[in-house]
């Protein structure tokens, strides 16, 4: 006989799991969730997102501090360690706990704390640390468990110089030297926060250029600022095996090549958190990285059972999971379901970067006659006020009917910004047009305003032929 019976059980309480929790509640369906961490919010709260972020921003902040004239005469006798720069970050971790706790209260959401694992397609044992356990049977089923970093057999991860993008967050001296293996977004974010620390920072890729998927220009940008930074950037890598010492870690790669540093951090793919799910016992699968697959409604192959977030893979974003999460809700209740297909990216390095919609590479390979407006965050009297002169706006746009075709954004705040563009090229019909951003007034002095910039430079290659 089962314990608890809901309209819809929650597997993990991440931005996946929260949002479909949130709109199920708000839609009157009884809803429970599992979470087998202690505190709410995930992966992302604790581990992922939140954290690197946060950390990244304290050595911005750090590094702005330094190299401000205004603060060159304030003598601070305590060194710019890891530790130091971790402890302030973390601040904002029991902000964001205490917040994801009042939204599950205030819904009145009942959450379990243990590890699920199927017994049947429609029951879900619970068991909590001290062994005490819970049948829940459900309508519905969401699997929202996240993933962690992937960890190759032949690593010993236990080595006190070895790390992955979790165990980073725990690390309490500050190398001199750091491998980072795997250019990835991870690798890439992890790389732009220690070399503004001071260290030394080998970057290891497999691949023939930095994050692949970018527009041309901003990946050549990006690359330029971590070399101007200090970074060592190395493409075309593999690794063969790993020496670890009390002293430091060597880093052997197919090449022949023999990296030595301090400390190693393995930043080379995520595995979705499906193995102790019980699967087999209703017929499920996982791929080799635990993720499930989905369909466009966010079903698997068993009508009732749903899966969201980091656990289906691509594009593995918090942003998207909050999306998917309320999607899901909708497939429950019959309605049309939204499949995130469109979410912005956002790479938070230094400086950050963010796009939405088509690079050069895509529109030339689809014979797309494309125009190409920049405004250079140099050239804008908010990007010279605020020391923030560091980057660009790229507009790309139809020649002919000027529809705005894909806006890329490389500096600060480059996060926030794409969300202008985001928001016309989403407008329907005509709407979505260049033109827009030409003939609108903008604040002055704003970095908003490089989209009137952008939108200029264009055009006037248009008129020009």
């Amino acid at each position: 006989m089962a314990d608890y019976e809901y309209d819809l059980l929650v597997i993990g309480a991440g931005p996946a799991g929260e949002s479909a929790a949130m709109a199920a509640a708000k839609n009157n369906l009884k809803v429970g969730v599992v979470e087998a961490q202690s505190l709410l919010g995930g992966n992302c709260t604790h581990r992922g997102t939140i954290p690197s972020k946060a950390l990244r921003n304290a050595v911005k902040q750090a590094i702005r501090y330094k190299s401000h004239p205004l603060f060159r005469h304030i003598a601070d006798n305590q060194p710019l360690t890891y530790p130091r720069i971790l402890a302030a970050a973390s601040e904002v971790i029991p902000k964001q706990v205490r917040l994801h706790t009042e939204f599950f209260s205030r819904n009145r959401i009942q959450v379990h704390a243990g590890t699920a694992k199927f017994v049947a397609e429609h029951e879900v044992e619970v068991s909590d640390e001290q062994g005490a356990r819970d049948t829940i049977v459900a309508k519905n089923i969401l699997i929202a468990t996240g993933s962690r970093p992937y960890h190759p057999d032949n690593i010993d991860f236990s080595h006190p110089r070895i790390y992955d993008s979790d165990s980073i967050l725990d690390m309490q001296y500050t190398p001199r030297t750091l491998i980072i293996y795997g250019a990835g977004v991870i690798g890439c974010e992890y790389a732009s926060i220690f070399s503004g620390l001071g260290l030394k920072v080998d970057l290891i890729n497999g691949r023939e250029r930095l994050l692949s998927f970018l527009d041309d220009e901003i990946s050549d940008a990006l690359s330029y600022h971590l070399r101007n930074n200090g970074v060592m950037v190395r493409h075309n890598e593999i690794h063969e095996s790993i020496d670890c010492s009390q002293l430091g870690v060597t880093l052997n790669l197919k090449s022949g090549k023999r990296i030595r540093a301090d400390a190693l951090l393995w930043c080379n793919g995520r595995s979705g958190n499906t193995d102790s799910l019980g699967l087999d016992a209703i017929g499920l699968e996982a791929n080799h990285r635990g993720q499930i697959d989905v369909d466009k409604q966010y079903r698997t192959k068993i009508e009732h059972i749903y899966a969201a977030g980091d656990v289906i893979g691509w594009p593995s974003l918090a942003s998207a999971s909050y999306d998917q999460g309320r999607s899901v809700v909708d497939a429950v209740l019959g309605r049309e379901v939204r499949f995130v297909e469109d979410a912005p990216t956002g790479i938070y390095t230094l400086p950050e970067i963010s796009s939405v919609g088509k690079t050069e590479i895509e529109l030339t390979a689809a014979k797309v006659p494309y125009e190409v407006g920049r405004a250079f965050f140099k050239d804008t009297a908010r990007g010279q006020i605020s020391g923030e002169d560091v980057g660009m706006l790229k507009i790309l746009f139809h020649i002919d009917t000027h529809e705005i075709l894909g806006i890329h954004c490389f500096g600060a705040e480059a996060s926030e910004i794409v969300h202008i563009g985001q928001a016309i090229m989403d407008q329907p019909g005509k709407a979505n047009n260049v033109d827009y951003f030409a003939n609108s007034t903008f604040n002055y002095p704003t970095m908003a305003e490089a989209y009137r910039v952008a939108a200029l430079n264009g055009l006037n290659r248009v008129n020009r032929s």
